[in-house]
């Protein structure tokens, strides 16, 4: 049985209620139009079309398969699609946004993979926040961004959610370095470093709810958006910050510590318009979660806080052997 061709035989029926209209439109004889439409009713065991008054209508079963079955041709297409762009080198340009604080390596990986999956795509990557994200996507100057959730947005679809444990980065020498995990509540009386809200604004209010959950109102937020910029102010004593623990590998005087109770996860997923997407955009974002999602690499050894020497030497002195 050819189910794509019956299917799309009865999604031009269902839309127009008609089978002769119907007919013309697919080009063929009413009589092998009902035929069709009569074996997938057979094939899927039910009626799909009331036909006992004048006018035909759908029945509930009808109205269901019609959603489903526009999918299914519409995915047809696309695979068409993309498969003929494949063949003939011309899938285009893929305008897609990663956020700032993406690692370099993460980003190595993800543009290999992409060149690999998908050969014959050029992919135009720009480093934008969550919400110039959301407002190119709007204004059809994105295909796809690496968004970080809550996000409202009705009109978006997005792939496969990864979600990134957050702890607290604090300078080497702070008394709450010398804990195994930090309880939010101990945080009292400390500024917190955030990236502006304009930046993300569901994921900015996100953490203060979870930090006033938890006992803890920041006296201050100091913006950051920049992760250097946010390191130099946490070194400063001017803040904590709650990121990965990958983050503290970037400058050996932090430290990273789990909150207690892990509050704290950072969801990220791919975003694109619902509305005519890139032909190419669901395989990208499962190829995007799939690099998100893998292991970090282990941490970098570094010494203990110690009270009597502030951190302030990186490498060790090696001494000459007497010979």
């Amino acid at each position: 049985m050819d189910l794509l061709r019956h299917l799309r035989h009865f999604v031009t029926v269902a839309e127009e209620l008609h089978f002769g209209r119907a007919a013309e439109l697919l080009g063929i004889a009413q009589p092998p139009l009902s035929q069709s439409i009569q074996r997938l009713e057979r094939e899927l065991g039910v009626e799909l079309f009331d036909r006992s008054r004048r006018r035909i209508d759908l029945t509930p079963a009808g109205r269901l398969l019609l959603d489903e079955a526009r999918s299914l041709l519409a995915g047809a297409e696309r695979m068409r699609a993309v498969m003929r762009m494949v063949r003939d080198g011309t899938l285009g340009t893929l305008r897609a946004g990663v956020p700032p604080e993406t690692p370099a390596g993460t980003l190595q990986t993800l543009l290999r993979r992409l060149a690999d999956q998908v050969p014959g795509l050029d992919v135009d990557l720009q480093e934008l926040t969550t919400g110039e994200q959301l407002r190119m996507l709007a204004d059809a100057r994105l295909d796809v961004g690496l968004v970080h959730h809550p996000v409202d947005a009705p009109d978006l679809r997005f792939g496969p959610a990864v979600q990134t444990r957050l702890g607290l980065v604090l300078p080497r020498t702070s008394p709450l370095a010398r804990r195994t995990e930090v309880a939010l509540a101990d945080l009292a009386g400390h500024d917190l470093v955030l990236p502006p809200r304009a930046t993300a604004p569901g994921w900015h209010d996100h953490v203060l709810d979870v930090c006033r959950r938890h006992g803890f109102t920041p006296a201050r937020i100091r913006q950051a958006r920049n992760p250097d910029f946010l390191l130099g102010l946490v070194l400063a004593g001017h803040g904590v910050a709650f990121e990965p623990e990958s983050a503290a590998r970037r400058e050996p005087r932090v430290v990273w510590r789990p909150a207690a109770g892990d509050p704290l996860h950072r969801t990220t997923s791919a975003a694109w318009p619902a509305q005519s997407p890139h032909p190419v955009v669901e395989q990208v974002a499962e190829i995007a979660a799939a690099t998100l999602a893998e292991a970090a690499p282990e941490p970098l050894a570094v010494p203990h806080a110690d009270a009597a020497r502030p951190w302030n030497v990186v490498f060790a002195t090696r001494h000459r052997a007497a010979g």
